[in-house]
C-alpha cells in the first residue's frame, strides 16, 4: 500500500487523520459511514483504530435497537431489567472492556425444529443481553469495513440484498445467458465448522487494531451452555450471535467468493457464475469438462479451510436450454425455489421458478400442526386473522412470476386443512362446507397476487 493509502487507514474516534488534516465527527453513526467511503475507495485500506467506535453512544444506540421480547440468556437479564441502571450498566462494561477485563459469557443453545425436516433440529445460540450490545456494534464496524468488498455474488445478511433479488438474478442468468450445466452446492454445517483461527487470519488482512480481534476471537469463543453443562466451542460462529452473520461472510468471502471469481473462473474455459445466500449456493458452469473440475477444486479449496460437501446433496445438474426438449433436462432447488426448463404456450423455451415440493409439503404440515394446536385457544375470528396472517407470509415470500398457481394451491389446501381442524374443536361441527363458504365471502383469504417481478 502507498503511504497515502497507509494514512488514511489511521482513523481515530473523535477525529480522523488524514493527510495532516484533523477534522472532528460528530457521531459514531458519521465515523462508520467514514470508514465504509474509505474501504470503498480503496480495498486496500486496513483500518487501525476501531476499538474507540465501541463507546457509549454506540452502546446506547444498539440498546434502543434490540428486541426486548427475544429470549434471554442464561444470566436471565431482560431488556427491562437492563434498561434500569442503562448508563450506568454501560459505564461499567466500557470501562470492562478498557481494562481487558470483559468476557462475553456462555451462549445458551436450544434446539430448533429444522423446516421441511421432521425430527431434524438446528442449534440457535442465545448470548446475555449486555453480550448482545457489544456484538451488534461489533457486526455494525465489520460491516462498514467489509460491505464495501463483498462481492456481487453474495446475496445473504447484507443490507439491500435479498433472498429475492439472489432468485431474480439467478433466473435472469439462467433465461438470458444460459449454461449447460448446474453444480448444486450444499455445505456440511457452515456455521458450526468455521475455524476460528482462519478467520481471525483473514481480518488480520485489513483490521490492525489487535484489541478489537482479542474482542471478536473473545465473542466467537465464549461458550456454550447446553444440556446444564459448559462446552468449549473451538470452531463454529453460532446462529443467533448477532455476529454472527457478517463474520460468515468474511469467511465466505476469503474461501469462496473471491476464489471463485479471482481464480476458477480465469481458469475455466468460460466464465463460472456463483451465486450464494449464506450457506445456500449453486455455481452455473457453461461446460460440463468445467464443471467436474471446479467441484474437485471446490473440495480441495473447502478441506483447506476446515469446511466440508454434504456429498449426498451437493450434485451435478444438465440444465442446458438449447438441448430441450430433445434432451431430459434436470431441475435444482434454490431459496425454497425448484428452477427447470420448459417450453411456453407459444412454444418458448424458458427458465421457471416454483415452490419447491419439500417446501410446500413442509409448510402445509406446518398449517396443520398450527391448526390441530391452536383451534381451541380462541374463538374463530382471532384463529381467523393469525392464519391469513401466516398465508400473507407465504404469498409475499413465493409470490414471483410464473409461480402463481403454486401459491393459490397452497392457499386452497391450507384453507382445506383450516375448515377441517376447526370443525374438530368439539364433537358437533362448526359450520358445513357452505356455512364456511359463505364466511369466506365475508372475510376472505389474503389475494394472491406477484410481489416479486422476475423479468
Amino acid at each position: 500500500m502507498n503511504v497515502e493509502g497507509r494514512l488514511r487507514g489511521i482513523i481515530n474516534l473523535g477525529e480522523e487523520t488524514l493527510s495532516g488534516e484533523t477534522k472532528p465527527i460528530t457521531t459514531t453513526t458519521t465515523k462508520l459511514n467514514r470508514i465504509a467511503k474509505l474501504s470503498s475507495e480503496d480495498s486496500a485500506m486496513e483500518f487501525r483504530c476501531l476499538m474507540p467506535h465501541i463507546n457509549k453512544e454506540s452502546l446506547t444506540s444498539c440498546f434502543h435497537k434490540l428486541d426486548g421480547k427475544k429470549a434471554v440468556g442464561i444470566d436471565g437479564v431482560t431488556k427491562e431489567m437492563y434498561s434500569k441502571n442503562l448508563s450506568e450498566n454501560i459505564d461499567v462494561l466500557l470501562n470492562r472492556m478498557k481494562t481487558m477485563s470483559y468476557r462475553p459469557q456462555a451462549v445458551k443453545e436450544v434446539l430448533i425444529p429444522k423446516d421441511g425436516k421432521p425430527g431434524e433440529f438446528r442449534p440457535l445460540a442465545i448470548s446475555c443481553f449486555e453480550d448482545k450490545l457489544v456484538q451488534l456494534q461489533t457486526a455494525k464496524i465489520l460491516e462498514a469495513i467489509y460491505e464495501p468488498i463483498f462481492r456481487h455474488c453474495s446475496y445473504g445478511f447484507r443490507p439491500g440484498r435479498s433472498c429475492h433479488m439472489a432468485v431474480k438474478d439467478l433466473f435472469t442468468h439462467l433465461n438470458s445467458k444460459g449454461c449447460e450445466v448446474v453444480i448444486d452446492v450444499d455445505l456440511k454445517n457452515f456455521f458450526g465448522m468455521i475455524k476460528h483461527e482462519i478467520l481471525l487470519e483473514f481480518l488480520r488482512i485489513k483490521i490492525k487494531d489487535k484489541i478489537f480481534i482479542r474482542y471478536v476471537a473473545r465473542l466467537l469463543k465464549s461458550g456454550i451452555f447446553k444440556e446444564n453443562r459448559f462446552v468449549v466451542n473451538e470452531e463454529g460462529s453460532g446462529q443467533g450471535n448477532i455476529a454472527s452473520p457478517v463474520l460468515s461472510n468474511i469467511y465466505a468471502h476469503y474461501v469462496l467468493d473471491t476464489w471463485l471469481d479471482d481464480v476458477v473462473s480465469q481458469h475455466a474455459n468460460k466464465e463460472v457464475k456463483s451465486f450464494r445466500y449464506a450457506d445456500d449456493q449453486v455455481l452455473c458452469c457453461y461446460y460440463r469438462s468445467d464443471a467436474i473440475k471446479v467441484l474437485k477444486a471446490l473440495k480441495g479449496r473447502l478441506d483447506k479451510f476446515g469446511l466440508q460437501l454434504n456429498e449426498e446433496k451437493t450434485k451435478v445438474v444438465e440444465f442446458n436450454k438449447r438441448k430441450f426438449p430433445k434432451a431430459k433436462q434436470g431441475t435444482f432447488d434454490y431459496l425454497g425455489f425448484t428452477f427447470y426448463i420448459r417450453r411456453s404456450r407459444i412454444g418458448s423455451i424458458h427458465v421457471v421458478a416454483k415452490t419447491s415440493r419439500k417446501r410446500f409439503s413442509s409448510k402445509l404440515r406446518n398449517v396443520k400442526h398450527w391448526c390441530k394446536t391452536n383451534r381451541c385457544k380462541q374463538k374463530l375470528h382471532p384463529l381467523w386473522d393469525t392464519f391469513n396472517s401466516k398465508l400473507r407470509g407465504h404469498i409475499q415470500y413465493y409470490g414471483v412470476s410464473l409461480n402463481l398457481d403454486s401459491v393459490n394451491n397452497f392457499v386452497y389446501q391450507s384453507t382445506h386443512i383450516f375448515f377441517k381442524w376447526m370443525n374438530r374443536r368439539s364433537q358437533k361441527k362448526s359450520m358445513n362446507w357452505e356455512q364456511f363458504n359463505l364466511f369466506l365471502k365475508a372475510f376472505p383469504s389474503p389475494k394472491v397476487k406477484v410481489y416479486h417481478q422476475l423479468f
